[in-house]
């Protein structure tokens, strides 16, 4: 237990002589190197607290003020108007204080007020200018000469280098739109979904729904928007994502890919210690708020709040609702294998470990024999089940002893680190089923060797192969794609490897070993995980994943046709749900609304009146000059639905929350009962890369991520995500479940690449697809 000993600083047994007292110098010197080390991070916060505070102004900025008031002032001109005056004769000063010194301190004092005045008349001026989204619904590469003066005023008013938060007291509140043109917009959306009698009865509903409770409800929400920064988020990370009492594994969670064709080691200890080290160098730029903000068209700010619980935080269970807990920096992250559970600290005396330390640490856990504690194998399965069950097992098994302190010690990580025994990845043996069970293991793994509740798990496989695991309620997936990209990039291109396949640099073999956790797991503890684990396990089985990969074109032929990739996916997905059942159904596509502060999601529905003519004219053997005509016209409405999302006008997140507030009243409301229980049986999302300049896609096609996946949101549904990788590839991950007899997740992908060629076919009939596309795309050097 050498490692014990070392944590502890001082040790004193009583004697007849006395007291012997032993201090430990080691110990001292990493007390006194970790207040350091906290002392530096508070300074940086309270520099970059002050540097955002003031945004768009700068610290200087005040100097200026201040030497041009004073510089008025010896012009016996007085800028001030008398104010400074009326200052100098209510400083409540001391008599030795002379009267030049009394006019310069008033000078002062009236310049801070007046520099802070322009400051927030600045924010304000910044607030307005980004209310502005007309810019968004303009044709692509047409710029009205309204959005051009626009353009040029936010960039006078946003100031130079932002910090990542910098524009987060600048970014305008979601707006509550109207009852009547969410009414309007929603039975709309529902029109291809129902027969005449369906949709005459919804209309109904919502006539009266609009003419009676939805205006009272409404004054509650416009009161609530003009006091909250967002009055969607809150309720919707409580009542969508920590009320839920169902399992989170595949239900909430989502998972993200490593490179699709390259390993960059396969050495799975090296590979951990560069993406440990990666990850914590992330974490450094997070803290002192070096990451830059989001900017749409290098202009318009995006919300960065989401950043905030990136790291140590985790989801705790509770028997009514979870929350999201989160700490300050830990040195450490919790590491899985083979049943056992490990703290892995990656500061020495002050200094985050090199990637040659890490995989030094990380040999050692791999290299350690001993067998898991009693219980302690398939503890994790906890966390898998449904929440209710895990919070009660947390209070009874978890609260107090050696087991809270080792939960304590998983809970409280930077992130948790899971050393997977198996290989996965693109293997030659059998390429399309190796990226299924790649997906299915990143999703669930076997339901106990994952901490879902940790905000993220990343997975090193025994080949070197790595991905991610992220519970969903504290962000969404744009926000650890930024993290994984960035991880990815540093692991290959900054960091790399030696000729062996090993981390670069020097190790200090005096590193103290990873600290095993110890467990006291109680028979009745070990059922409740057994029970758990066949609840996660039946739940993992019923998962039906497709993975691939299309090549036939991307989005680069897609835009010569000159529709919208985005819109023209979309198009796909509906006729291959068509084609596969017959009729359309309830689409989801995830769209931000990061434009405004604290926003995060809206529903875009996909399925619209125009989508469903255009494949029912192309089902039933329209003229191809008809069907281009109503697939513009889809293409087009989708994208109208989308822009009205980003910037507020959408439908689901606003009725979603009339509905909390009917509930906080205790009223019923027969349409808001219906709108939120009808089922999404496509749901879908495009997973963007964010970072494009950390990758060479030109001449390194093959380092880039296949993107990520989640499991189906309906029993009875798919759950479709994918994404575009340069300009010849379109990533493809498909879910559905098992138990469903009428859902298959390969014979949708199946029915996807037939829609791809047949739209491509359609917006391009004279063009030869397929020799010209494969010989124009960059050869991509698979693994051997």
């Amino acid at each position: 237990m050498a490692e014990a000993h070392q944590a502890v600083a001082f040790q004193f047994t009583v004697t007849p002589e006395g007291i012997d007292l032993r201090l430990s110098h080691q110990a001292l010197s990493e007390i006194y190197l970790s207040g350091v080390r906290s002392w530096k991070k508070r300074i940086i916060r309270i520099k970059n607290s002050v540097i955002t505070g003031v945004y768009p102004a700068s610290p200087s900025s005040w100097l200026f003020v201040v030497i041009a008031i004073l510089a008025t002032m010896y012009t016996r001109s007085d800028p001030s108007m008398g104010i400074i005056a009326k200052i100098q004769e209510h400083l409540p000063v001391s008599q030795s204080m002379s009267s030049q010194c009394q006019a310069v301190l008033s000078a002062v004092l009236f310049s801070t007020m007046l520099w802070l005045l322009l400051i927030f008349t600045m924010r304000l001026c910044l607030k307005q200018l980004l209310s502005y989204h007309r810019w968004m619904f303009e044709q692509h590469g047409k710029m009205s000469t309204t959005t051009k003066i626009w353009v040029a005023l936010v960039r006078i008013f946003s100031g130079r280098k932002p910090l990542l938060y910098s524009y987060q007291g600048s970014l305008p509140n979601l707006p509550v739109p109207a009852i009547k043109d969410t009414v309007k917009r929603y039975l709309e959306s529902v029109r291809p979904l129902m027969n005449d009698t369906e949709y005459e009865r919804m209309t109904k509903l919502a006539a009266e729904f609009e003419g009676s409770l939805g205006n009272r409800l409404q004054w509650y929400l416009k009161l609530k928007a003009l006091w909250a920064s967002n009055y969607v988020s809150d309720w919707w990370e409580e009542y969508v994502y920590l009320r839920g009492r169902s399992p989170i594994m595949v239900n909430s969670n989502y998972y993200g890919m490593d490179f699709l064709y390259v390993t960059p080691t396969p050495i799975q200890a090296a590979r951990a210690g560069n993406g440990i080290h990666a990850f914590f160098l992330y974490r450094r730029k997070l803290n002192k708020e070096e990451i830059k903000p989001l900017l749409l068209r290098s202009t318009v700010p995006c919300c960065s709040y989401q950043f905030e619980r990136m790291f140590d935080s985790c989801r705790i269970p509770g028997s009514l609702t979870d929350a999201v807990q989160h700490w300050k920096d830990s040195d450490y992250v919790a590491v899985y294998h083979k049943g056992r559970y490990f703290r892995l600290r990656v500061y020495q005396a002050g200094r985050l470990l090199s990637p040659r330390e890490i995989e030094f640490q990380i040999q050692r856990i791999l290299d350690d024999p001993a067998p898991p504690s009693k219980g302690e194998a398939r503890l994790g399965a906890l966390t898998a089940a449904d929440r209710v069950s895990w919070a009660e097992a947390r209070g009874k098994y978890f609260s107090s002893g050696i087991n809270k302190r080792s939960l304590d010690v998983i809970e409280r990580a930077a992130f948790f680190v899971t050393l997977d025994d198996e290989e996965q990845g693109t293997m030659r043996d059998d390429q399309p089923a190796s990226l299924d069970n790649y997906a299915k293991s990143l999703l669930h793994g076997k339901c106990y060797d994952r901490w879902f509740d940790k905000s993220f798990s990343v997975i090193y496989y025994k080949n070197g192969k790595s991905g991610i695991n992220a519970e969903h309620s504290w962000a969404d997936a744009p926000v650890v794609a930024h993290v994984w990209e960035y991880v990815l990039a540093t692991d290959s291109f900054q960091l790399g490897y030696n000729e062996e396949g090993h981390c670069k640099g020097e190790v200090d073999s005096s590193l103290p070993r990873p600290q095993r956790l110890n467990w006291e797991i109680s028979p009745e503890c070990e059922e409740q995980i057994s029970r758990s684990l066949a609840v996660a396990q039946a739940l993992a089985d019923d998962v039906d994943f497709h993975v691939f990969s299309f090549r036939d074109f991307g989005k680069g032929k897609i835009k010569k046709c000159r529709v919208s990739p985005d819109a023209f996916i979309q198009m796909t997905l509906q006729l291959a749900y068509y084609r596969e059942r017959g009729i359309f159904c309830l689409t989801y596509e995830a769209s931000m609304t990061r434009l405004f502060r604290e926003g995060r999601t809206e529903t875009v529905r996909s399925c619209s009146n125009e989508s469903s003519a255009f494949v029912r004219a192309l089902e039933n053997g329209e003229p191809a000059d008809v069907c281009r005509r109503l697939f513009r016209g889809a293409s087009e409405k989708h994208q109208q639905l989308y822009r009205m999302a980003m910037t507020g006008a959408g439908i689901d997140r606003h009725l979603f929350c009339l509905y909390v507030v009917s509930k906080y009243l205790g009223l019923e409301s027969p349409f808001l009962k219906e709108v939120l229980s009808e089922p999404w049986r496509l749901s879908t999302s495009q997973t963007s890369i964010q970072q494009g300049e950390l990758f060479d896609l030109v001449n390194h096609p093959e380092y880039i991520s296949c993107g990520g996946g989640f499991g189906p949101v309906a029993d009875d549904g798919y759950g479709v995500s994918y994404n575009f990788v340069g300009e010849n590839v379109i990533n493809f991950h498909i879910s559905c479940k098992h138990s469903c007899s009428y859902t298959d997740a390969h014979k949708f992908g199946d029915q996807i690449r037939k829609a791809m060629n047949d739209l491509l076919q359609l917006l391009s009939p004279n063009q030869k697809e397929s020799s010209k596309t494969e010989e124009s795309q960059p050869k991509v050097k698979k693994e051997q």
